[in-house]
């Protein structure tokens, strides 16, 4: 578990990432977090599995199983901190490793990231969207900070550790049959339900 292949996975899977994990909690940010999955998924139809890459403390999962009461989940999650607060959710499959470590079992309906790719070492990208990929029967989704050009940004003091790119572009050139559904943008100063000035993806694969 501790044989990691990048730095970005130490970094996350250490005291950063344990720390993100009680920052980012809340009812503020659970009802933001419906109103965001909620224009995803009227983009969607028969949606009875789904799996979040990067899930932290289920946040997002939570968010989609209020709008989707009987949708199966499950969660891949390097940090055990975060993954103690998942395992409280009930009825959700865990995959307490790195993404880079995962191995796609069974396909879900949908599968998705939310501000996990942009801290992903770009060298590891292409073998991140083949997971993705993999691991979907028809949909996929990312919710990512975009640039038209890749760029790295300092990251709360650190360097090395946010990347900025076309996540969605990049994805489409590496699989033919990934077809562009709908994307859209949350304003960090929405009146009510603002997100961190994330601009989603939503894909369907063709086969």
């Amino acid at each position: 578990m501790n044989d990691f292949k990048t730095e970005q996975e130490k970094f996350w899977m250490g005291e950063f990432g344990t720390k993100y994990s009680e920052r980012n909690i809340g009812g503020k940010l659970l009802a933001s977090n419906i109103a965001f999955y909620s224009r995803i998924m009227a983009r969607t139809t028969n949606v009875k599995s789904v799996i979040e890459f990067g899930a932290n403390i289920g946040l997002n999962l939570i968010a989609i199983k209020n709008l989707l009461p009987s949708v199966g989940l499950s969660a891949i999650e390097i940090n055990q901190t975060a993954v103690k607060e998942l395992e409280k959710l009930k009825k959700i499959k865990i995959y307490p490793i790195s993404i880079l470590d995962f191995k796609p079992d069974i396909q879900r309906d949908f599968v998705f990231t939310k501000g996990v790719l942009i801290h992903i070492n770009p060298e590891k990208l292409p073998q991140v969207y083949d997971l993705l990929y993999q691991t979907s029967r028809r949909y996929i989704c990312i919710a990512e900070y975009y640039n038209p050009s890749p760029v790295t940004i300092e990251y709360r003091g650190h360097t090395n550790k946010l990347f900025k790119r076309d996540f969605a572009g990049e994805i489409m050139n590496q699989f033919s049959d990934v077809t562009l559904t709908d994307y859209g943008f949350v304003y960090h100063r929405d009146n009510t339900y603002p997100q961190d000035d994330i601009t989603w993806f939503l894909f369907e694969k063709h086969r």
